[in-house]
């Protein structure tokens, strides 16, 4: 059974832990622009939402890929790029609908979530639990837009 990063954006309170700690994992500095996760702000703040690649079972960004460099991790499922393999042609980011695949201009190649190889540094971090790993039957497009929809209910 795969996991999942599941967030509850009623519990974020903004405070970038999140991305501060998946900045330092991946990139070996505290720096939110090179963040796999981002905390998006509405209405001035008043709603904040942290949001990540959510490892759709039907990957358009690797189905998109021309040169395969994206694959799935056997062990955790999750989409993964090879920095080996990526040409940097930044189509994967054009095919994910949610834009969670973004160019990294230090590398000239793509940068996702990865899961931290199962053991996401993101959810470790968050203070407040608005972002936890959880089993992934628990998480999925029909919760988000359930999740969604009650937000704007």
């Amino acid at each position: 059974m795969y996991k999942s990063l599941l967030i509850d954006p009623a519990k974020c309170t903004s405070c970038l832990q999140c991305e501060l700690a998946c900045s330092f994992e991946n990139e070996g500095l505290f720096n939110p622009a090179k963040s796999r996760i981002k905390v998006f702000e509405f209405e001035h703040g008043l709603t904040t939402i942290p949001y990540t690649c959510t490892q759709c079972e039907e990957a358009w960004c690797l189905h998109a890929c021309p040169v395969e460099a994206i694959t799935v991790n056997p062990n955790t499922g999750a989409k993964e790029v090879s920095d080996s393999i990526c040409v940097g042609c930044k189509v994967c980011t054009i095919a994910c609908p949610f834009g969670t695949i973004n160019y990294n201009s230090s590398t000239g190649k793509v940068m996702k979530c990865d899961l931290c190889g199962g053991d996401p540094q993101c959810a470790e971090a968050c203070p407040t639990g608005a972002i936890v790993y959880v089993d992934s039957d628990w998480t999925g497009y029909s919760k988000m837009r359930d999740s969604a929809l009650e937000a704007h209910a």
